[in-house]
Formats: C-alpha cells, structure tokens, sequence
C-alpha cells in the first residue's frame, strides 16, 4: 500500500511522465491505456486531470443470463476521490455510460470515470465539468445491449496489463495510465528525477542548443 505522501507526490506528475517510468520498470504497456481518450470536460485538451483509485466495473452482454448481477445500479457504487473503469464487451457500438451515470458520479464525489468502450451525452458530461475518458461514443444507450455484473474484480486491459481495485487510474489530455500501488514509490523517485532532467532539457533548448547533443549530455539511455 502506498503512502498518502507517496499518492500526493504522484499527483504532481502528467500520465506521459508516468508512462515513461512504468516502461523503465518493465511493466506491462507502460501502464497506458491504448485508445481510450479524454471526452470530457474537454476532447483531449486543457489543463483538466483526473486521478484516483479504481472501482471496476464488468459489464456483459444484456442477453447473458448466467453472469452475476451487483445488488444495485453499479453507478451507484461510485465513492468520493476515486475513478471507475467500467469495461464493455468489445465490438458493441452501444454506449455504457451517459449522462444521468455522470450526474450521479458527480453527486458522489468521485474523481472521473474511465470507459473501457463507449459513451454518450457528451455535452452532459462537459456541462458538469465531469472527467470522462472513453474509446468512442455512440447515439444509443445501454438498454438491451450491456448490463453490469461483477464489482471490484480484477479485469485484463490487454495481454499483460491488468486494472484490479486500488490501482490508480491517472487521465489527462494525452490519455490514461494505470499505476499499481506496489510501484508507485518507484514510480514517483523516477518521474522527480525526470522532471529535473527535463527542465535542465527544455532551459537548453530555448537558449538554443542542438537536439541531439542535448539529448546526449541530461538524458540517460
């Protein structure tokens, strides 16, 4: 478990910053959600952040019978500073989340919410000012395509990379990053040594020095 020093060292830094020191470490994609985009409260752009612990979310086709079902509408299971990844079976063109799910997301507290498949009611979302990262829209809602069915499980993003419960979803205008707590203080001495680097970096380059053997003297291989 990482320490609340830790969680708030972390939140200094951009999900590119933390993609590059997850790689470093070898763990699977980076951490980086490939194709999934901010939405809202802009499309891939501004200062806007969304950072917090995992709530996940399995959806399912509405046609499978024989797949649990949570006790309650699974927008509801939303919580104060944390980020729901809701994972939609893949090749649906229906939407899993809208709206009146971000409206209660809010009310809640929670600190975005990450699609693993399509949203709708786009302006509804921006008009709230809520944090929504998805890989696509749609125009038709969830009714008779998904339904929620299990809570807090681990759920495989792909090949290797997994999102399990606590992890920490971090989302801004490049994308989205998943971080395990196990790494995070790993994670977090890397990106403060990078950001020196890159200030040192950046000063060069303004004065005017060439890429390349700049490049050279402040960044390791």
């Amino acid at each position: 478990m990482a320490s609340a020093a830790t969680i708030q060292r972390l939140r200094a830094f951009a999900s590119c910053d933390i993609g590059d020191a997850l790689v470093k470490l070898k763990h699977p994609l980076g951490g980086f959600l490939d194709g999934i985009t901010m939405w809202s409260p802009e499309r891939r752009g501004g200062q806007s952040k969304m950072f917090g612990p995992a709530i996940t979310v399995k959806m399912v086709e509405a046609s499978d019978r024989l797949a649990p079902s949570p006790p309650k509408h699974f927008a509801d299971f939303n919580e104060p500073g944390k980020v729901m990844y809701v994972q939609q079976p893949k090749g649906l063109y229906s939407a899993c989340w809208g709206g009146l799910m971000s409206t209660r997301a809010n009310y809640l507290g929670a600190s975005g919410v990450v699609i693993d498949g399509r949203v709708r009611d786009v302006n509804e979302h921006r008009e709230l000012g809520f944090p929504v990262f998805a890989r696509d829209t749609s125009i038709l809602g969830s009714n008779t395509f998904t339904r929620a069915s299990e809570i807090n499980i681990p759920l495989q993003v792909k090949g290797d990379l997994w999102i399990n419960p606590g992890d920490y979803l971090i989302g801004d205008a490049d994308g989205v990053v998943v971080v395990p707590p196990s790494l995070m203080e790993a994670v977090v001495e890397m990106c403060e040594e990078r950001a020196e680097i890159d200030r040192k970096t950046m000063e060069a380059l303004q004065g005017g020095a060439e890429m390349g053997p700049t490049l050279k003297k402040f960044r390791k291989p």
